[in-house]
């Protein structure tokens, strides 16, 4: 793992107060995180071209309204569980910066679970896209 400019430790920003300072603190931390995640896992860079080529041939085989929200909603989820095994990983490299077979299972755990997820998106994709690219194709 790359080291981050920021990956000393050092005190905790403080939280600000009031309800919309809050929000708006919350909503900067996440962001943080997604461009964290996109900066440095090419897996999510893959899943962001996966993601445009699917929009793409969702939109030249007039797909439904319906199919859009199936395909938007695993989408969400695999980029989701991307940014969590990105946060996994991060947070065992803190903990156990040496190697550890117990370390290893929660990053391979995680791995798999992704992997799971990127299966099961390629299903959806096959049975929402794959009669109508046939039907195109052939």
């Amino acid at each position: 793992m790359t080291p981050e400019p920021h990956d000393e430790a050092g005190p905790r920003p403080a939280r600000p107060a009031g309800y919309l300072a809050g929000r708006w603190f919350s909503l900067k931390a996440a962001a943080a995180g997604l461009r964290y995640t996109f900066r440095t896992q090419p897996n999510a860079r893959i899943e962001l071209v996966a993601l445009a080529l699917v929009g793409a041939l969702g939109w030249w085989l007039g797909i439904t309204r319906v199919e859009w929200a199936v395909i938007g909603l695993i989408s969400a989820v695999i980029l989701a569980l991307e940014a969590v095994n990105t946060a996994l990983e991060a947070l065992v490299d803190l903990i156990s910066p040496q190697y550890h077979f117990q370390a290893k299972r929660a990053k391979d755990a995680a791995a798999g679970a992704m992997l799971l997820a990127v299966f099961g998106s390629l299903w959806v994709a096959l049975f929402l896209l794959g009669p109508r690219l046939w039907e195109r194709l052939f």
